[in-house]
């Protein structure tokens, strides 16, 4: 995967050069007066190629945009003591997808939120997968639509083969349920007991705007 830049008179595109041929990832404006836009859409289930664009986007915005801070702040040739990273905001509007992709997206947005606040917005739906996502954003900056829909539920597998290979696929499930389970407790309010009762219901768990607030998968509704 190649990265390239292209310049107009206003603006900067970032290209990516996908089996040889080039596609707009990001447009950066270039004038004084306009900011740079940092925001990250998730709009699709969660799968390869989805977490694929967001990781990347997530690594890229954490690279760009950082303001030096001077050891004397009144001196830009003194020593630079660290960088100010701007907050990316992430909007989330999914049906869910997979839990190892999810994985992999809450992994990054741990890494990136060390240095940069990440504020999330749902809109919408945000369900399955998505809920973590939501979640995972700073803490104080997590932002859901006052008509949003959230739902949970617990790891799905569709195994099939012999006896032994369905108790191995098994057991995967349950580590996966169990390191779901132990993420939204570290990113929300609810207890590992709580979470475990609503989960044993089996059946899909629906919250309202207001509940998700309750519940810490969100700080404020909009």
């Amino acid at each position: 995967m190649k990265f390239s830049k292209k310049k107009s008179k206003k603006s900067e595109i970032l290209l990516e050069e996908v089996d040889g041929e080039q596609q707009s990832l990001l447009i950066f404006d270039d004038s004084v007066s306009a900011p740079r836009p940092r925001i990250i859409s998730l709009y699709n289930d969660i799968k390869d190629e989805t977490a694929e664009d967001v990781i990347l986007s997530f690594m890229l915005m954490k690279e760009i945009d950082k303001e030096a801070i001077y050891e004397n702040e009144n001196d830009p040739e003194s020593e630079i003591i660290g960088f100010y990273h701007k907050p990316i905001d992430f909007l989330i509007s999914s049906w869910g997808g997979e839990a190892l992709n999810m994985f992999a997206i809450y992994d990054t947005m741990r890494m990136v939120r060390d240095e940069c606040e990440i504020h999330t917005l749902g809109m919408g739906k945000v369900m399955s997968a998505g809920v973590l996502l939501l979640a995972a954003g700073t803490k104080g900056k997590r932002r859901i639509g006052a008509n949003c829909r959230i739902m949970l539920h617990s790891v799905i597998g569709g195994q099939q083969g012999s006896l032994h290979n369905l108790e191995n696929e098994m057991a995967e499930t349950r580590w996966l349920q169990q390191q779901h389970i132990e993420a939204l407790v570290a990113e929300t309010s609810i207890t590992s007991k709580q979470l475990k009762r609503l989960l044993n219901k089996k059946v899909n768990i629906y919250l309202n705007a207001k509940e998700a607030v309750k519940y810490g998968i969100a700080d404020e509704i909009v």
